[in-house]
């Protein structure tokens, strides 16, 4: 199995790459959306049915099956051998943020069902909240390049 997640390695990183892009970018689009719906989708006409619509499909369709496969990937890029060194900081810094941004794809979940409920909290609770991915990417990107 090791022998095998060695040849593949590049192709694993490179596929990694790409689920990590696109379940970022719903993670940086669906709380802006929050912020629309917050502030102008008040009624369960226009825009309010519209973005129920973009908010649900942007989470199933998109950034689910994206963080499914950025887990998936991760997994067998920590377990091909000589790629990470637990004895070091930077692995240990990387986990704890992705698992700030799974609970963060969490916490789109559930607000995205109270905002189609009709109940949400104010348009600067989600700008604030919209900044998490960001941090959290921060932390990963630098735990992963420089590796301390």
């Amino acid at each position: 199995m090791t022998d095998l997640l060695a040849t593949i390695y590049l192709y694993v990183k490179a596929f990694h790459v790409m689920a990590v892009m696109s379940w970022m970018a719903g993670l940086f689009y669906l709380p802006r959306l929050f912020v629309y719906h917050a502030e102008r989708g008040k009624t369960d006409q226009e825009p309010a049915a519209s973005l129920v619509i973009m908010e649900d499909k942007l989470l199933r369709l998109i950034m689910r099956p994206a963080m499914i496969a950025t887990w998936l990937s991760g997994i067998g890029l920590v377990l091909t051998p000589g790629v990470v060194d637990w004895s070091m900081l930077w692995p240990w810094v990387k986990a704890l943020c992705v698992l700030g941004m799974t609970w963060f794809h969490g916490w789109c979940a559930t607000e995205r069902r109270g905002l189609s409920a009709g109940t949400s909290r104010g348009g600067r609770h989600y700008r604030l909240m919209n900044e998490v991915p960001t941090l959290l990417m921060i932390g990963i990107v630098l735990s992963v390049i420089v590796k301390y």
